[in-house]
């Protein structure tokens, strides 16, 4: 069973395999993200793990990399894609930060359905069901006590909540 987690940098998730272009400790392959194709074959990885890699990729590098996110995940396999959320400062503080940055909205280009009737220009060629939620500061009293419901407005509505943008990527068959 063969469990990535791309863009690792040194902190590698203990039993994946950790790729990263920086041979960082930790790093089991070294290899830019960014060529395609990767070097695990259809179908070959049961799970992957991304944190804070997705928004250093510009919105034109995206596309191969969710395409061959989709075609070395097996069917049912799942993809969890932590970003900086869009209305925090810290999705701008970092100056290796690539345009646009990641918002749910992106996650939308993933679905084959909404793609063919909404944006058929792409080129994605993925099928995904996907689950966004946020992650959000435990320290600011403002939004720590709201309820579920509450929480995914302030995501939508407010800036400087909500710190990250969790996704969970199911591929389609």
């Amino acid at each position: 069973m063969v469990k990535l987690d791309l863009g690792c940098g040194p902190n590698k998730i203990e039993g994946f395999t950790g790729v990263d272009q920086i041979a960082f400790p930790n790093v089991d392959v070294v290899m830019d993200l960014r060529a395609t194709p990767w070097p695990w074959e259809n179908g070959e990885v049961e799970e992957v793990y991304s944190s804070h890699f997705v928004e250093h990729l510009s919105g034109e590098e995206r596309v191969p990399f969710f395409n061959e996110l989709h075609r070395v995940l097996k069917v049912s396999g799942q993809a969890r894609i932590i970003t900086p959320h869009w209305a925090h400062e810290r999705a701008y503080g970092d100056p290796t930060h690539k345009w646009p940055p990641v918002t749910v909205w992106t996650y939308l280009y993933l679905v084959r359905s909404w793609r063919e009737t909404n944006a058929p220009h792409t080129a994605y060629t993925c099928d995904f069901d996907y689950v966004a939620v946020g992650a959000f500061d435990p320290n600011d009293v403002w939004v720590a006590f709201r309820n579920a419901e509450q929480k995914a407005v302030v995501m939508s509505r407010n800036t400087n909540t909500t710190t990250d943008l969790i996704v969970t990527l199911t591929k389609r068959a």
